[in-house]
This record gives structure tokens, sequence and C-alpha cells, in this order.
């Protein structure tokens, strides 16, 4: 049996952090190694908790999550960056592609995905 996918939470709401721990606390395959309220946190967090995935929110106060995501390729690429957002917005999600995330899942995408 592999490990699981250890995987830290960026967003500045707190009840999207919650809930998405209760949801990874219910999968074999994932386990919620932390939660960030802004990119800051979430940078602070990767260096000390190493996770394999940050799922990054872009808009958040202080260090948005495009800055975070740019900064934390230069510090830890091995990390997958995944964008969760409620904008869908092309430009956007285009800056935060080309600023090294691998992926984006809107918030309003159902449990399964």
């Amino acid at each position: 049996m592999k490990p699981p996918i250890r995987v830290l939470v960026a967003d500045d709401h707190l009840i999207i952090r919650q809930g998405l721990r209760l949801i990874l606390e219910t999968e074999p395959d994932f386990e919620m190694v932390g939660e960030a309220a802004d990119g800051a946190e979430a940078l602070q967090l990767c260096v000390e908790l190493k996770p394999d995935v940050v799922l990054m929110d872009l808009r958040m106060p202080g260090m948005d999550g495009l800055t975070a995501i740019e900064k934390l390729r230069s510090v830890q690429p091995e990390v997958a960056v995944v964008i969760l957002t409620t904008f869908n917005e092309d430009a956007l999600m285009m800056r935060g592609l080309r600023a090294g995330a691998k992926g984006y899942l809107l918030k309003d995408t159902d449990r399964e995905t």
C-alpha cells in the first residue's frame, strides 16, 4: 500500500479549510497536513511540513496565491500546486498555470472530482 498524498490547504476562508479537512479525512489516499490563511503562511508551512500537494486559493489577503505559487516554485519545485478558486476567469487561471500550478479546481467542484 502506498503512503497517502500529503495535502496542505491555503485559503483565507476558515469554512473552506474546515470543509476540505472533513472531506480529506474520510479519504484513505489523502492526509491533510496543514492549513494556511494566506500565501505567506502557506510558504512557511510548505517548508516545515513538506506536503506533496498544495490546494491554493488565488485571492487571499496579504500574499495572494499567485505570488505564493511563484515563490514556492523557487523554494520547493517538487510540491504540486493545484489552484482552488471560485473565479472561473481564464486569464487568472492561465497566470496561475504559468506561475507553476499543475492544475485548478473550482470551489463548486463535486467531491468525487
